[in-house]
């Protein structure tokens, strides 16, 4: 674990592993590095990777004070500098996806090829949750909402054979205010207008059965994003990368490869 301070003053936790060209992995909304827990060794093989702890989570600094997946994606640039890292790949996922819009839109000339996974424009254009799912996620008893929220990241089957840890539910250690500013940053995301200007081989991934970021999403920015390729895993909810990790992870590294 090590830590960078960004230009207005702010200790990022970030961490590095494995050998070879660099891959910036994105967690999800109040999620820390590792929601990759899962995953991340699946890349080893030809990549380093590089995560981060988002202000407000993990070892990172958590000031009470406005966020947005800008300022996301500046402390993600923070770190490359830190590193010395003039060019990455970038695969994002949720929240991280839309982290990622906002890198390969306005920092260009840092991000080679872009993954973006379960997540969506932002915005008028995007298309919502309903609000079967909103009652859902907003039940008063934490377990119930709790629930709820691992029927809509993971399939029943995967549920009934796995019992944890679960670290795509929320970093544990986030105080209440970092908590809600992350909420207002994925809420106000809205890319729609920079979408056409991302210039960076871009790869769209989505649970066909995803309705925590419906699935509609992924359409929209394949369409949205010059020349994106779109790829709909059958069956899979939000927690894609994770369920489906022996069709996702391959599926990212061809993709990266001949991208």
């Amino acid at each position: 674990m090590k830590h960078t301070t960004t230009p207005d003053g702010v200790r990022i936790a970030y961490q590095v592993q494995g050998e070879g060209a660099p891959l910036v992995l994105l967690a999800g909304q109040a999620n820390n590095h590792h929601w990759w827990d899962g995953v991340r060794d699946d890349f080893h093989a030809v990549r380093s990777t590089i995560t981060l702890d988002y202000r407000g989570t993990g070892e990172s600094d958590k000031p009470d004070e406005p966020y947005s997946t800008e300022v996301f994606a500046q402390d993600v640039i923070a770190v490359l500098d830190e590193l010395g890292v003039d060019r990455a790949d970038v695969y994002g996922t949720s929240m991280g996806g839309r982290v990622a819009q906002q890198l390969a839109a306005r920092h260009p000339n840092r991000v080679d090829a872009l993954v973006l996974g379960c997540t969506s424009p932002g915005g008028p254009h995007s298309v919502e949750r309903d609000n079967d799912v909103r009652r859902s996620l907003a039940q008063p008893q934490p377990t119930a909402a709790r629930q709820a929220l691992l029927e809509l990241m993971y399939t029943p089957d995967w549920l009934a054979t796995h019992s944890g840890p679960c670290h795509t539910l929320g970093d544990p250690g986030m105080p209440a205010h970092a908590r809600r500013r992350h909420l207002a940053a994925s809420n106000q995301h809205d890319a729609w207008d920079l979408l056409p200007g991302i210039s960076a081989p871009t790869l769209v991934v989505h649970g066909s059965d995803d309705l925590l970021n419906p699935t509609a999403n992924a359409h929209l920015l394949a369409h949205r994003i010059p020349d994106a390729r779109l790829h709909l895993i059958p069956g899979a909810r939000h927690a894609y990368f994770e369920e489906f990790r022996a069709v996702a992870s391959p599926l990212v590294l061809d993709f990266l490869t001949t991208a």
